[in-house]
């Protein structure tokens, strides 16, 4: 299924975070925290301001972004498990 966010909004995929720590030990399932880093997986056409105009989005498919840990909506679609936030939400983009 295509899905396209309307205007504003970004669809991420959670980026899997490290089982083990630093040190060597290996972290349950129930005590791991979401990630906060994830791929960006569809975009929006951008957000209009008073006059009309359309403001693109800085970040594109297939950035690699840091969000909020509260932020945005979970989904699913097809089976995978998304979030759907807005572009003010995402905090900056991983080079």
């Amino acid at each position: 299924m295509a899905f396209r966010p309307l205007h504003d909004r970004v669809v991420i995929r959670r980026l899997e975070s490290e089982e083990k720590t630093r040190g060597g030990i290996i972290i349950p399932d129930t005590a791991k925290e979401k990630p906060q880093e994830g791929a960006v997986v569809a975009v929006g056409p951008g957000l209009r301001d008073d006059s009309g105009k359309l403001t693109p989005l800085d970040v594109r498919a297939g950035d690699r972004v840091l969000f909020g840990k509260w932020s945005g909506t979970e989904i699913k679609i097809d089976g995978e498990d998304l979030l759907i936030l807005k572009e003010a939400d995402i905090l900056g983009i991983v080079a």
